[in-house]
This record gives structure tokens, sequence and C-alpha cells, in this order.
């Protein structure tokens, strides 16, 4: 069985431009083992998912310990590397994300998804005080010599409209050096789904490009071709499971009407 060492090493190794990693988000131990069965190179969660999934809204309503708890059942559940989406890290200050990250790694996490913006608003952290977060996160990382794989991402095209996206890709680009240069190992742009965009910020970036399926996403090949390592699916198989888990009960609920 690979140590946590080696499935961290493992999981950044997957992050290959024009050979995306395929992440089919889950959000607890079953769809992990799931995963698992049919072939996943790794898990990584999604926080809306695991917030539904305890009856919680996202924006990190769920408490930080029922977090670990479910990275733990799923680490424990498949022998895969896991990363987890921590949000904001549940903390501002660095001191205090260097304290939480340190028991995401302790759970056995070999990555997490750390988001720019300011949980709960619309606005983003300056960019140079997000970069000393990752820095922070980066040093923790260290001591505990395990090289967690900082999938950074920037809530810029998210939280704007596409036809905006253009004016965006600039500031981008200087984040994500901001961030690569303070240790993240990947750079996520969820809400980005312009073809041109996204190759030049491939191109132009020295971190891993994550991008997420949306509609009007580019499909997974044509992501490969732009030259994305890393395409994930977010909150989607949640919506997609409950959906049919719905239907399925109204099919049940009703058979004897």
């Amino acid at each position: 069985m690979p140590t946590q060492r080696e499935h961290a090493e493992q999981f950044a190794s997957l992050h290959q431009k024009g050979n995306p990693l395929i992440l089919f988000n889950g959000w607890d131990a079953g769809s992990a083992i799931i995963l698992k069965d049919v072939g996943a190179k790794a898990v990584a969660t999604g926080s809306w998912s695991v917030g539904q999934s305890f009856g919680y809204a996202d924006a990190e309503a769920v408490p930080m310990e029922v977090v670990i708890d479910n990275l733990k059942r799923i680490i424990a559940s498949v022998d895969l590397p896991v990363t987890l989406d921590f949000e904001g890290g549940y903390a501002e200050a660095p001191s205090q994300l260097k304290e939480n990250v340190a028991k995401v790694i302790d759970a056995g996490a070999i990555g997490i998804n750390f988001e720019d913006q300011i949980v709960g608003t619309d606005k983003l952290y300056d960019m140079q005080f997000q970069a000393e977060r990752i820095k922070a996160i980066s040093e923790v990382s260290q001591e505990k010599d395990i090289p967690l794989f900082i999938n950074a991402r920037t809530d810029l095209f998210l939280k704007s409209d596409p036809s905006d996206h253009a004016s965006h890709l600039e500031d981008s680009i200087a984040r994500s050096q901001a961030y690569s240069e303070a240790g993240a190992k990947g750079f996520f742009a969820p809400g980005l789904r312009d073809p041109d965009l996204i190759k030049q910020l491939c191109k132009t970036c020295s971190l891993p490009v994550n991008i997420m399926m949306q509609p009007e996403v580019p499909a997974p090949k044509e992501l490969a071709e732009l030259s994305v390592a890393r395409i994930s699916y977010g909150g989607g198989p949640y919506y997609l499971a409950m959906e049919r888990f719905k239907k399925s009960a109204i099919k049940a609920i009703t058979s004897i009407d």
C-alpha cells in the first residue's frame, strides 16, 4: 500500500498538460468506493456536495470537524490519493490556516483546493495577501514532509459575466504567478469556458491548469487539446445522483396511486 507521501507524488504526476487528470468529484466514502471501482486515479471532494450531503449550505457552513471526519472516512475506504476541497481554509490569518491545514494533512489528504474568494462574500483577497496565505500552507506542508498539492483557485471568472472574462485574463495570470511563487502546485479557474481564453491561460501559466465542467465549457477531449492538465466536475455528480434518487423516489411513492 502506498504511503501518504507516495500518494502525493503520484497525484502530482497525474497533472499533465494535454493529458488531464479527470476528477469526478465525490462527497463521502460510498461515492469514493464507486470511483475506485470504476477506475478513478484519485478522489476529490466538492465542498458544495459535502455540505448538501450533511444538510448544510456551502461557504464553510459545514463544521470543520465534520469535514475532517468525513475526509478520514473517505481516505480509509480507498487506496487512492484523496484531495479535499477546503474552500478558504476555515481561517483568514496565515497562522490559523497552518493549524487547519495541519489537521487536513494529518487526516491523510495529499491535496487541497484553496480559493481566493473571501468566503461568504463576492470579493477576492488581495493577490499578495492570498499569496501569503498559500505560503503559510506550503510551510506546513514542508514541516509535515508531505508535498501537499495546493490547487490555488481563483474566482475571478466564476464571479463575473462570461462577456467580461477576457478582461480578467491578465489578472488571473498575475495571480497564478504569485500563487506559484508562494508554493501552489496547480491553478484552478472555475467559470472559465471560452476555448481561446483557456488556451491562453494554459500557455501562459506555469502551473497545471484545472478547468471545471459546466454548461458551455468545452468537452474534455477539447480541453485536453487546449493543454488543460486537470478537469473536475464540482457539484455536478452529487446533483445528478440526487436527481436520479428524486425521480426514483417519486416513482416509488406514487406507484399505487
